[in-house]
């Protein structure tokens, strides 16, 4: 890190996406930050999934410039309703609500071991949500119906990806409480902290002392504890490190759907992406609405920040210090093998 410039670092914060499987695209891709620096992550869509699990993997390999340093190359493999990968055919949320947690252990050390041999290394794929009711659009996803069997399938959940790939929870604080799709705006609930913390943050809390490696904040308004959507707020960075005691990395949902809200403070993606970083996310997503440039641009504002005081430049280095640390993590994992 020391060696990092604050280019270097901004790059290293941004996981993009570009709808492509064209090798010499996706290469250009990543190395798109300021001056070349190479950008720190990447999630496959649908648009990259084309053939069977070696043209994935041929993909990924593309996106890696330096196989000392790997990227966080992620997917949102969850099973069922969101399954980027055609051929996974096991059990996703709903059909596992009614399993006992050691199915869902079982299932999702299969579905890792899927999701590795394609090439990515995070799975975005652990809901930890609790829907209120069976109408919610997060329900099928959700592999639990209440705080107790919720918190049971997320624990198992994590412990079957352990080892495998990083394991990913979302959305946090909480879908369930807050109605609405957080692709089409920003859902809100004025249920306290103290309501939080009996209900939503059970699953939560689970999944992050089984060892979840990361954590993803939702554009989600628990009015009563911050005005502001969780991704932007530097309150539930503060409960998820102080009260529950996650170290990993914070990611933030797309930032895509929160330019798409309808609210006009949040139509610039690269304000967003400051935002968050200040707010204690560590890496900044982009998938809806992004262009070839769109992940380029973020890591420039985001550098730009730094320099004029917008971002504390410590801010930065302890984002993509969290970041780093996962990546040296796989790569000490692939010369192991």
């Amino acid at each position: 890190m020391d060696r990092m410039s604050t280019a270097e670092q901004a790059a290293s914060v941004v996981m993009g996406h570009l709808p492509t499987t064209d090798p010499a695209a996706l290469r250009e891709f990543m190395a798109s930050g300021p001056g070349g620096a190479a950008l720190g992550g990447f999630i496959l869509m649908g648009a990259n999934i084309a053939g069977d699990e070696d043209a994935v993997r041929a993909v990924a390999d593309e996106l890696t410039l330096d196989p000392a340093l790997p990227p966080l190359i992620a997917i949102d493999q969850e099973g069922g309703v969101v399954s980027r990968l055609p051929w996974d055919r096991l059990p996703g949320g709903r059909a596992l609500q009614a399993e006992d947690a050691q199915r869902t252990r079982t299932v999702f050390t299969q579905r890792a071991r899927m999701v590795q041999a394609s090439g990515a290394n995070v799975n975005l794929g652990v809901v930890a949500d609790i829907p209120r009711s069976s109408s919610s659009f997060i329900s099928s996803r959700a592999l639990g119906t209440d705080p107790d069997s919720s918190a049971a399938h997320v624990a198992a959940a994590v412990q079957g990806e352990r080892g495998i790939v990083l394991s990913t929870l979302k959305h946090f604080p909480g879908h369930g409480a807050a109605p609405g799709d957080s692709h089409h705006g920003i859902p809100g609930t004025d249920e306290s902290l103290s309501q939080w913390r009996s209900a939503d943050a059970v699953p939560f809390a689970a999944g992050i002392d089984a060892g979840a490696d990361l954590l993803m904040f939702g554009h989600l308004a628990y009015t009563a504890v911050d005005s502001a959507p969780a991704s932007l707020s530097a309150r539930w960075h503060e409960i998820a490190r102080d009260e529950l005691g996650f170290r990993g990395v914070a990611i933030t949902d797309d930032l895509g759907m929160l330019a798409s809200s309808g609210i006009d403070a949040y139509r610039d993606p690269v304000a967003n992406a400051v935002t968050a970083l200040a707010a204690g996310n560590d890496m900044v997503l982009m998938v809806a609405g992004s262009t070839a440039r769109t992940a380029a641009e973020m890591a420039a504002g985001i550098a730009r920040a730094v320099d004029d005081g917008t971002l504390p430049a410590a801010r930065l280095r302890d984002a993509a210090v969290h970041v780093m640390a996962l990546r040296m993590r796989l790569a000490d994992s692939a010369a192991a093998q």
